[in-house]
């Protein structure tokens, strides 16, 4: 794409900025009102969703803790399901970003590319690029993670 743009911008005779502007131009506008709507509709539903669940596995007798747990459990089948059926990338064209629900989200970013290297194979297909878009999520997540508890580790030893 970088390679395109550079190609388009010589022919055209533009300096960088006189292209921004002109791609700017003519790029379609985003319904910035609607999507943001749509995102916090989809995501509070999610999240309406799973405290429902809580309370529901808390009324059978579970937990809160456990209740918890099993919500996420549960909250990940339904994404990882309706991910395989084609369903949750509709949803996601319709929600935007409420669909990144950290679960859900993170759900559905496991099994996309697990369907789609399917075909080369469960171990350089499936097994390879499973956690392609996860596996950053996972590192960084794991990084700051450890690096705040030593951080806040360090603050209660001064």
């Amino acid at each position: 794409m970088i390679n395109h743009d550079l190609k388009v911008r010589k022919r055209m005779n533009m300096d960088k900025k006189a292209y921004q502007r002109y791609t700017e131009a003519h790029a379609p506008r985003s319904p910035l009102f609607k999507d943001c709507l749509h995102a916090f509709l989809v995501g509070g539903l999610i999240c309406t969703l799973a405290q429902g669940l809580v309370t529901l596995y808390g009324a059978w007798g579970l937990e809160k803790e456990d209740a918890g747990t099993l919500t996420s459990v549960t909250l990940v089948f339904v994404a990882a399901f309706l991910t395989g059926l084609g369903v949750f990338v509709k949803i996601a064209k319709f929600a935007g970003a409420g669909t990144l629900v950290p679960i859900t989200g993170f759900a559905n970013s496991v099994v996309s590319p697990a369907i789609d290297c399917k075909a080369e194979g469960w171990v350089l297909g499936v097994g390879a690029k499973i956690f392609t878009v996860a596996g950053p999520v996972l590192l960084y997540g794991t990084l700051a993670g450890a690096a705040w508890g030593v951080i806040y580790w360090v603050s209660t030893l001064l």
